[in-house]
C-alpha cells in the first residue's frame, strides 16, 4: 500500500483537490485497496472548515466526486505514517520540513514535479483562478500516480 499525504497551507483549496482528484484517479484505475490518500495543513488557520466552495465547484464541474473532508493539520508523526508527503509550493514544503523535523527519508515532495513544472501550484484562495489551480493538480497527480505505478509494478 502506498500513503499518500497532500499538503498545503490551509488544506481547504489545493490539498483537498489533490486528495480528491487522486483517489479518483486512483478508483478509476480499480486501485483503491492499493492506496491510503489523505490531506492537511501546514497552518492552523482553517483547522475543522470544509473544502473551500471554488475546490468544490471546480470538482463538480469536472465531475469528480469531492471527498467529505474537515482541515487538519499536519504533525510530526505524519512523516512516519506516510510514504510520500506531498506540497504545493515552496512555503509549505519549508513548513513541512520544519513540523517534521527534518526530510532524511526523502518523503517530502512538490507536486508540480511530477508534472514537469518549475513553478508552484498557484492558491487560487489568493489568485481566484480554481480552473488554472485544478490544471496543475491533476496533471500532478496523473505523474505522481504514474511513478507510484511503477514501484508497485502494476
Amino acid at each position: 500500500m502506498i500513503k499518500v499525504l497532500f499538503i498545503c497551507h490551509g488544506n481547504i483549496c489545493r490539498s483537498t483537490m489533490a486528495q480528491s482528484i487522486m483517489t479518483y484517479l486512483v478508483a478509476q484505475r480499480r486501485l483503491a485497496d492499493r492506496f491510503q490518500i489523505a490531506s492537511a495543513a501546514t497552518s492552523r488557520e482553517e483547522i475543522g472548515n470544509p473544502p473551500h466552495y471554488g475546490t468544490v465547484n471546480k470538482l463538480r464541474q469536472e465531475g469528480i466526486p469531492v471527498i467529505p473532508h474537515q482541515a487538519v493539520q499536519m504533525t510530526r508523526a505524519d512523516y512516519d505514517k506516510y510514504d510520500l508527503l506531498i506540497g504545493m509550493d515552496g512555503a509549505n514544503i519549508r513548513n513541512m520540513i520544519n513540523i517534521a523535523g527534518g526530510d532524511p527519508e526523502g518523503k517530502i515532495r512538490k507536486l508540480g514535479t511530477y508534472a514537469g513544472l518549475q513553478r508552484d501550484i498557484a492558491d487560487p484562495w489568493y489568485t481566484g483562478n480554481f480552473d488554472d489551480t485544478y490544471r496543475d493538480v491533476m496533471a500532478g497527480c496523473k505523474g505522481l500516480l504514474e511513478e507510484c505505478l511503477s514501484e508497485l509494478s502494476v
